[in-house]
This record gives C-alpha cells, sequence and structure tokens, in this order.
C-alpha cells in the first residue's frame, strides 16, 4: 500500500500548530540545532529561538502545550487542570435544550 499522502502530513505539515510540535520536537528529541530546524521548517532562526524560549517557560510553568490534549485548558497550570470540575461547580447553570 502506497501511504503518499499519510507521509506527507509527517514531512511537509501544514497547520501552524503540528509545524510548531515538529519543529520543537526536532530540537529537544532529535537535538538538531536553531539553524537546523529553522531551515527544515522555513522560518527564522529567531522564530524558532522563540517557540523554543515560550515552550520551556510553559513546561517550567506547569501549563499545556497549545498542541496538547487538553488545549481547552491552555493558560492554567497543570494544577488547575486537575481542580477543574472544582472550577465548573462554581460556573452559572448552562441551559438545556428539551426537544
Amino acid at each position: 500500500m502506497v501511504d503518499i499522502l499519510c507521509r506527507q502530513f509527517f514531512v511537509e505539515p501544514t497547520q501552524p500548530l503540528h509545524r510548531r510540535y515538529l519543529a520543537l520536537r526536532a530540537f529537544f528529541v532529535d537535538g538538531q540545532s536553531y539553524d537546523a530546524v529553522a531551515e527544515q521548517f522555513a522560518v527564522t532562526y529567531h522564530t524558532i529561538r522563540s517557540w523554543v524560549r515560550d515552550f520551556r517557560a510553559q513546561c517550567q510553568a506547569g501549563q499545556s502545550p497549545p498542541f496538547s490534549p487538553s488545549h481547552a485548558w491552555a493558560g492554567r497550570s497543570l494544577t488547575t487542570q486537575r481542580l477543574g470540575n472544582q472550577h465548573k461547580r462554581n460556573s452559572p447553570p448552562r441551559p438545556t435544550i428539551v426537544p
């Protein structure tokens, strides 16, 4: 089976968050340099440095990155995410649609 389109999804990411994820992975996991990652993803050296800086700050603050499964909680710390049910109790009730 030829998986050209499936392979292309990983080799040529088009969605901004997907591209950022793969660029950060190339830097942190594959150990590529800022210059190599910038060239691979057709962005500037300074863009990669900003992405790395922001990602490190999010990790140190215990925040989940924007491409993680808990993106709905973006900007909240992991501690706040774990207490999410408590926050829901304090919010006003949502209207229910009855058919």
